[in-house]
Parts: C-alpha cells; sequence; structure tokens
C-alpha cells in the first residue's frame, strides 16, 4: 500500500498536515480500463458497496413486485442509512409486507448515525432496535426474497442460506470475478463478505449504470434501482450524507455508495463508466475526497452542482470557535489537473 499514490491532502493553513494514499479503477461497461490510480487487482472488501448487486435478486425475480415494495422502499433495501425515524419505520414497513416484523432481522442493533436521531432515542428512555442499523434495509429486503422463494428467513445470513447464496451468485456475475475462499470475511451486519479487486468492482457497477453485458431481466432490475436512489436519495444514506447530497445534486446521472474502510463504488450511466476506490487507511473523509476527484474528471457539472458536491466532499476545516483553520484537497494525481 505504501507504493499507493497520494491523492488526498489535509492542510492547516497552508502547509501539508496528513496525506491519504489510495487506489482507483475507473472502467466502461466493456471492461476496458480507462482510470488506473495504485493497485486495481488485490482483493479488497468492497463491504456495503455492494448492496445494489445484493438487490438483485429480490427484484430480478418478480418477488419485489409480488410484495408490492415500492421505489422508496426499494432505495432504503440499497441503503447504509442513519437510522433516523423514517428509515426505521420504512423498514419495518418491507417486513410488513412480508408477514413479518422486526424479530427477524438478523443484523444487530446500533445507535443511529444521525445525531438528532441517537439524541432524540436516548430522551425517550429508548434503546435502538435492529431496525435502526444501518443495514436494515437490506436485511429487510432479504428477508422478502426468503419468503417469496418459499424459504424459512431464519438463518438468512449464514452463508450456505438460499438467499445468500443467490446474493454471491449475483457478485459474481455482475463482478465477473469467482468467490475465494481466502478473500471471504462476515460483514458488520453478519452477512458473508467477498474481497474483489478495484478493477472488476468497477466493471460491475458499468454495467449496473448500462445494463451492458446482462441479462434483460437484470438489467431491468439494476434500472430500476438506480431511478429507486435517484428519486428517494434521503432512503440510501440519510441528512447530509454524501450519498444523499451527490444524488440530490445530480440525481440519474450518478448513483454512488459508501462502504466502509475507505471504500466508495459509483456509476456514471450516460458516460458508461463505473468507478471503484479504497482509501488505504480506511478513512470516510478520505474515500469521500478521492470520489469527488474523480467524478469532477468525467462528470460535466454546473457551477451550482460543483460548488454543492464540493463543499461536501472537500470540506473546510473549523476550529471550536468556528474559525477556519484548513481543509481537504484532492492531488493532482487525482483530479489529472
Amino acid at each position: 500500500m505504501s507504493t499507493h499514490p497520494v491523492l488526498v491532502e489535509v492542510y492547516r493553513g497552508q502547509a501539508v498536515e496528513s496525506q491519504h494514499r489510495g487506489s482507483v479503477a475507473v472502467i466502461d461497461a466493456d471492461g476496458r480500463i480507462v482510470l488506473e490510480l495504485g493497485d486495481i487487482e488485490t482483493p479488497v472488501f468492497p463491504r456495503s458497496a455492494v448492496k445494489a448487486f445484493q438487490a438483485l435478486p429480490l427484484v430480478e425475480s418478480g418477488i419485489a413486485d409480488r410484495f408490492g415494495l415500492t421505489d422508496e422502499e426499494l432505495a432504503l433495501a440499497i441503503s447504509s442509512h442513519s437510522g433516523e425515524p423514517k428509515h426505521a419505520e420504512t423498514a419495518l414497513g418491507i417486513l410488513k409486507k412480508a408477514g413479518r416484523d422486526q424479530t427477524c432481522l438478523e443484523c444487530g442493533a446500533h445507535w443511529p448515525s444521525d445525531k438528532a436521531a441517537e439524541r432524540a432515542l436516548a430522551a425517550n428512555g429508548q434503546k435502538p432496535s435492529a431496525l435502526h442499523n444501518n443495514c436494515s434495509g437490506k436485511h429487510s429486503g432479504f428477508i422478502c426474497l426468503a419468503c417469496g422463494l418459499d424459504e424459512d428467513p431464519t438463518g438468512y445470513i449464514k452463508p450456505e442460506h438460499r438467499v445468500q447464496r443467490e446474493i454471491r451468485a449475483a457478485g459474481e456475475e455482475m463482478t465477473g470475478f469467482r468467490v475465494r475462499d481466502e478473500w471471504t470475511g462476515t460483514d458488520g451486519c453478519s452477512i458473508p463478505t467477498y474481497a474483489v479487486p478495484l478493477k472488476n468492482l468497477a466493471h460491475g457497477f458499468a454495467k449496473l449504470g448500462t445494463g451492458v453485458g446482462l441479462a434483460p431481466e437484470r438489467a431491468k432490475a439494476a434500472a430500476r434501482l438506480r431511478r429507486a436512489a435517484a428519486a428517494h436519495p434521503f432512503m440510501v444514506a440519510g441528512t447530509g450524507r454524501l450519498d444523499t447530497v451527490a444524488m440530490e445534486i445530480f440525481s440519474a446521472r450518478l448513483f454512488v455508495k459508501t462502504g466502509a474502510e475507505g471504500v466508495y463504488c459509483a456509476a456514471l450511466p450516460e458516460q458508461g463508466l463505473g468507478i471503484a476506490l479504497k482509501a488505504d487507511d480506511g478513512e470516510t473523509r478520505a474515500s469521500q475526497a478521492m470520489l469527488a476527484g474523480i467524478v469532477h474528471r468525467f462528470l460535466t457539472m454546473s457551477d451550482k452542482e460543483r460548488s454543492a458536491f464540493d463543499a461536501k466532499a472537500w470540506p473546510t476545516l473549523t476550529n471550536w470557535n468556528g474559525m477556519t483553520v484548513g481543509s481537504v484537497k484532492p492531488t493532482r494525481v487525482l483530479t489529472g489537473a
């Protein structure tokens, strides 16, 4: 990793205080490398960045329609949400459509990442439930998939459960990379997670954004999930989160999804490109700045769009007195400037 280029710098005043190294792959729908920074061949765990891949079986099977899932609910099914009331309520609504409730969720519980939602729960003397888990929408979708396949959803997080076998197959088809035992782990929400090279991840997102190389039903499912995210970006992340802000700004022109430990993936449907990146140190501050730098290279944006996007991705740093003390900036290696 030490050979990866410095892609983001953090300034205090006019001096560089910290640096973030990383790697980036931009691939077109035919699998051609458009941009390569750092190592894009060594597998990395994409974590939550591939939730759209994981939701494909739910949609392409017709089960989402059978249970009457709305686009808002599908957006939550591919989310890493902030645990705000609307998120928890929608996850419960998905479960009810399958005749289930929150006791079926096997993702575990944690406090909302949204501070206002966290304070409200605590002020009311409540503890977080599995509905507040950032992955509850995805897990609610998994339970719908199990029920629609006439499978007992109990144990749906286990690798041998049919739900996980369907998800694994979808991921392998999207990325063109076969799962390996030595690159298999357990995600924070307890489902299996499989390491994949950035090159393959980016190609998968190019296919997600274009439908190129996908069977007709899978291509339709991919387009539907993208539309759902564009129509309901709040459900994909939450108040003030980059994924939500970016898709509010660019709508269907950009599909973006974060993953833990400094991973970001995106699709640029009009350009036919997929993006996958990882910050070596796992810092979201770095991966967000890296994503913005790459999006700037390939997506034409207005001054208003640029200003709103940059303010979130490349923030000005302030101290406790509100004084401006520094900034987060992409390097020329990243922006190509």
